[in-house]
């Protein structure tokens, strides 16, 4: 008998009323562990990490998260992430409300139920010049696929599913009750409708198995961290043959060490400029993505204020065009000085005749009202 699955939430390590963020920042770190680009070879790990992609799916998704904690099935898997596991109503219903809504419907299910197939989501780890430049990146994924034994029909080679001859097909069975008739899945074929007499020995009938899938992905110029990038049809095979669900990349991108990227998508930089270039502006050298450029520092500009280069920052994912690198003047004071130095800032303190900036910031902070509130000028 195989084992039963553990609890989604002990899996990811989180308690049942953990936050979103909780979840994922808590997958995210098991998934970096367990994944097996990092455990090559290692077959319980990609087995553990098999077991995290499955509870993150099903706890990061409310809906599901919320069927899951009634003891429900989603997307066609059970409690235990396989087909046809768990709680929940047979058949693929999710509650009373559904298999009753199907049968007032009159609604005949012909055929097997198919299923989509779960997304599924991995991480990749950038460079700042990857991310900024756009990179193509290998990422492997355990998933699931067409079982090459059966094509994914669930049925021995040879043979193929038939129609239920308890329901004729329809996957429910209808009993009378006096004045009433209730509605079932049907127990025969547990509601799909047809009946599997000789199950495929390779899926046990479920049409698909276990695998491990290399994509190379495109990664765009200008993402950041965080970023998602979608691969439709790459996510995990659809139950007797539903379409696959999709892959989401998620990148993490290292920081650099000069230039900080904001969220509206523009990079910034802080530009040391010395005391004598802020008074008496001057034409500086800055650093752009590809190299370098000149910019033209005013006279008296003050520490904190910004200059713009326009069109030279990251690609917008998003939309046309560049985003645009600011350069947040930071004036760099020295913490030494020669003995010409000295003597000349003790000039140019002479030439500003004693000016005191803090002159009427001290004359408010001195005027108040019998309350004790500042009075400001005017």
């Amino acid at each position: 008998m195989a084992a039963a699955p553990r609890d989604f939430y002990e899996v990811l390590g989180v308690s049942k009323s953990a936050s979103q963020d909780e979840i994922k920042k808590a997958y995210r770190e098991l998934a970096r562990r367990w994944h097996p680009d990092r455990n090559s070879g290692d077959e319980d790990a990609e087995e553990r990490f098999k077991e995290i992609q499955q509870a993150y799916d099903a706890l990061s998704d409310p809906e599901k998260r919320k069927q899951y904690d009634a003891g429900g099935r989603f997307g066609g898997f059970g409690a235990g992430g396989v087909p046809g596991g768990g709680g929940g109503f047979p058949g693929g219903f999710s509650d009373l409300g559904d298999i009753f809504s199907t049968f007032f419907r009159g609604g005949r299910q012909q055929g097997p139920r198919e299923q989509r197939g779960r997304d599924l989501e991995t991480e990749v780890r950038l460079s700042f010049d990857q991310a900024m430049h756009g990179t193509q990146i290998a990422v492997s994924v355990p998933t699931t696929g067409p079982c090459p034994t059966c094509q994914g029909s669930g049925a021995k080679p040879g043979t193929s599913p038939h129609t239920c001859p308890r329901c004729e097909g329809t996957g429910i069975d209808a009993q009378s009750q006096g004045l009433f008739s209730i509605s079932q899945p049907c127990p025969e074929c547990g509601g799909q409708g047809t009946v599997i007499d000789d199950p495929c020995p390779t899926c046990s009938g479920q049409g698909i198995t276990q695998e491990t899938k290399r994509y190379r992905v495109n990664i765009p110029a200008g993402v950041h961290d965080g970023s998602r990038i979608r691969l439709a049809g790459k996510g995990e095979a659809g139950y007797r043959g539903g379409p696959r669900g999709d892959l989401y990349v998620t990148t993490g991108v290292a920081p650099s060490p000069v230039v900080k990227q904001r969220p509206d998508g523009n990079l910034e930089v802080d530009l040391p400029v010395t005391v004598a270039e802020a008074i008496q502006g001057a034409t500086i050298e800055v650093p752009i993505l590809d190299g370098s450029k000149t910019i033209r520092i005013p006279a008296g500009t003050q520490h904190g204020s910004v200059q713009r280069l326009r069109g030279e920052g990251p690609p917008r994912t998003k939309g046309s065009g560049r985003g645009d690198i600011y350069y947040r003047i930071r004036i760099d004071v020295p913490k030494e000085l020669s003995d010409e130095q000295r003597e000349a800032v003790a000039k140019l303190a002479e030439a500003l005749n004693g000016q005191n900036p803090r002159a009427s910031l001290l004359g408010n902070a001195t005027r108040s009202d019998p309350e004790g509130k500042v009075k400001a000028d005017g």
